[in-house]
């Protein structure tokens, strides 16, 4: 594209038209998603069982230190973790997008500037966890499980280094649909943790804390091999080339994309939490609060699966605008909702045919099984939802639009979904269920308004702003274009 090509304002109009795709264009497109999208989830559920692992050796330290423990890991979630994602997010726009313009280079150059800007965010995060047990006092949460929560988090802070790094290596290979290394090193880094907890907490005898600091020494096993990867494999020749002064330039271009991205998550993530702090308001909070921790860790388990979909048509998606073959963004858009469609309904179906023993995995009180009981088919829907949501917030974060993204999740959630939880369960009387109905409302809402702006794009004019993006961030000195 030449500069006059991508100098035309980025609003003119364009024609309109139909696209049809024959039956070869799908089954292809169907065939890459499902192979990409098959290691993505694996990834997912690896890197979601680091914190889980720890948890559950905690478990077996007594009914205090799990409180403690669980309550740290909530709190560091809400107030680290899933705003750190958020910001490697930036990467899914910037790094997919310049690959599929064939701007390889840029890749190392936006992956710097993602490390820096998160290695700086760090340190706030860092100071927010050393007063977790203070805050959570200030809070109104019973103290002595406020201590053990604030020891817990005290020993998490090394990891919010390593999970930095690591998201925005993992986007750096994901958008470059280069996997195996990132199966590979999260599974490896999986069962280290396994083996870690058990030598810190079982054997050397550190408790609570040796599991904190087994997910910081976890995380950075991860980071290092993948680091090992990136320098010395062949794949990565044309992506890495080390690091650079342009690596610190423009850290406000990520800026621009990682916050509305991680406020996208933060947002999202919130009031699911804000759900869990309702329940304890109820009649019964002891049987409300073990249904809703049960409910949350079944429904944050099944969207695995719908998160691994969302990143790869995040994938194909800014690759292929990237290109400028705006026809095949748009049919990867469809392909992945049929794909995820499909998926959530035999989840939720199975979620409902299992009810009756599912909740038995987690309890053996007989009031929380039956309760749980009665509450899965309302979760199934709420998967419904989440997984549509779930694919098109990865077409946001493959087109750049993370600004609006923003706004549809503050409205959904926040406009709509919280004040109906709150209305049907404290003003109907609905119970815990009342609390999932009126989410299922914000997501199904997000859904909608997603959908929406999602059938109304023009796909041309898009993959016009996504090549006058790339070439606007091209370093001319540095980068090759082949």
């Amino acid at each position: 594209m030449d500069q006059e090509q991508y100098s035309k304002p980025l609003l003119e109009s364009s024609s309109k038209h139909v696209l049809e795709f024959d039956a070869h264009d799908i089954f292809v497109e169907l065939k890459l998603q499902l192979m990409l999208a098959g290691p993505f989830i694996v990834v997912s559920f690896l890197q979601y069982s680091f914190l889980l692992t720890s948890i559950m050796f905690v478990g077996h330290l007594g009914e205090l230190a799990l409180s403690g423990a669980s309550l740290a890991t909530s709190f560091a979630n809400v107030t680290g973790f899933c705003f750190m994602m958020g910001i490697g997010g930036a990467l899914e726009t910037l790094c997919g997008q310049a690959y599929g313009a064939k701007h390889y280079q840029m890749l190392g150059i936006h992956l710097q500037r993602a490390m820096a800007v998160l290695m700086l965010i760090c340190i706030p995060i860092s100071i927010i966890w050393a007063f977790t047990g203070q805050i959570l006092t200030i809070f109104g949460q019973d103290s002595e499980i406020s201590k053990q929560a604030g020891n817990y988090a005290h020993w998490l802070i090394p990891s919010i280094f390593p999970y930095g790094l690591l998201q925005c290596q993992t986007r750096f290979l994901q958008t470059q649909k280069n996997l195996k290394p990132l199966m590979l090193s999260t599974g490896f880094a999986s069962l280290f943790h396994v083996g870690c907890c058990w030598l810190l907490v079982s054997k050397l005898g550190f408790g609570s804390s040796g599991a904190a600091l087994s997910v910081a020494i976890s995380y950075a096993v991860n980071v290092a091999i993948l680091c090992l990867y990136i320098k010395m494999s062949r794949t990565c020749v044309r992506t890495w080339v080390g690091f650079s002064k342009e690596g610190v330039d423009d850290l406000g271009g990520v800026l621009a994309l990682g916050v509305p991205s991680a406020l996208m998550v933060c947002l999202e993530f919130w009031a699911y939490e804000v759900i869990v702090l309702l329940s304890g308001l109820l009649p019964n909070p002891k049987l409300e609060t073990s249904m809703m921790s049960i409910s949350l860790s079944t429904i944050s388990l099944a969207y695995r699966i719908p998160f691994g979909f969302g990143s790869t048509v995040s994938t194909r998606v800014s690759n292929e605008l990237g290109a400028g073959k705006h026809e095949s963004a748009k049919l990867a858009v469809w392909v992945a909702l049929s794909l995820v469609i499909t998926e959530v309904l035999v989840v939720g179906l199975a979620l409902v045919a299992a009810r009756g023993v599912w909740a038995k995995l987690y309890t053996n009180e007989a009031e929380v099984v039956s309760y749980v009981s009665l509450v899965i088919p309302v979760l199934a829907i709420s998967n419904v939802m989440d997984g549509v949501q779930g694919v098109l917030s990865g077409v946001a974060r493959g087109c750049g639009w993370q600004k609006m993204g923003t706004l549809v999740n503050l409205g959904a959630y926040y406009l709509v979904g919280l004040p109906c939880a709150i209305a049907l369960t404290f003003v109907y009387n609905f119970g815990g269920k009342g609390l999932w109905i009126g989410i299922i409302f914000g997501s199904g809402l997000q859904a909608l308004l997603l959908l929406i702006i999602t059938t109304r794009t023009n796909w041309e004019l898009e993959a016009k702003k996504a090549m006058h993006m790339v070439h606007s961030s091209t370093i001319p000195t540095t980068i090759a274009v082949s």
